[in-house]
């Protein structure tokens, strides 16, 4: 070998052994490496919390308004109620989803014999909220009533909606049900 290869050798060598202890950029490539996950993390934190107020928040509207099927309020008032006037109401009182509440929230209200016949109902066909699916019916006095919503949620975090029974749309399906005998109002 000719001493001109030889000292070229050394010399990327010396360059790499220098390349190898330089941790000027160390920190920086760590940090990049931690980043992604922890603000995934962090974003996944904030979005399950929401959706754990909207759940709490939903339901606490369904049984608001249920409570009028079960006192007999809707029955007997002057106007029948309409599944649009039910879903106005629960929208009324989820505060700070009322913008986009009348266009994610459906209603299923339903009438059985008995407790033991209750059975839960799916709106869905084919990754979808199916309308025909759905009923609205609120009973007589002493029937036995199931009150069903159902808001569709936009998830933002990326692979968020594997924990959830989420639509074709990528929304995900927030249920709230509530059942009762209604009261013999007269």
């Amino acid at each position: 070998m000719t001493s001109a290869f030889i000292q070229r050798v050394r010399s990327l060598s010396g360059a790499m052994s220098r390349w190898r202890a330089d941790r000027k950029g160390a920190m920086a490539v760590e940090f990049a490496m931690v980043a992604l996950p922890f603000i995934f993390t962090i974003l996944a934190l904030f979005e399950l919390a929401l959706i754990l107020l909207l759940s709490t928040t939903l339901d606490a509207s369904t049984a608001k308004v249920a409570r009028q099927i079960r006192t007999g309020q809707l029955q007997t008032q002057g106007t029948p109620a309409t599944p649009d006037s039910f879903r106005t109401q629960v929208c009324s009182n989820l505060g700070w989803l009322q913008s986009q509440c009348l266009s994610n929230l459906s209603v299923d209200v339903r009438v059985f014999p008995k407790f033991a016949g209750v059975t839960g109902n799916s709106p869905l066909t084919g990754g979808a909220i199916d309308p025909a699916k759905l009923n609205f019916n609120i009973g007589s006095p002493g029937d036995i009533v199931v009150v069903t919503t159902y808001f569709q949620w936009q998830l933002i975090t990326p692979g968020l909606n594997l924990g959830f029974n989420t639509l074709s749309n990528g929304k995900a399906l927030i249920t709230s049900v509530v059942t009762f005998r209604n009261e013999p109002y007269a």
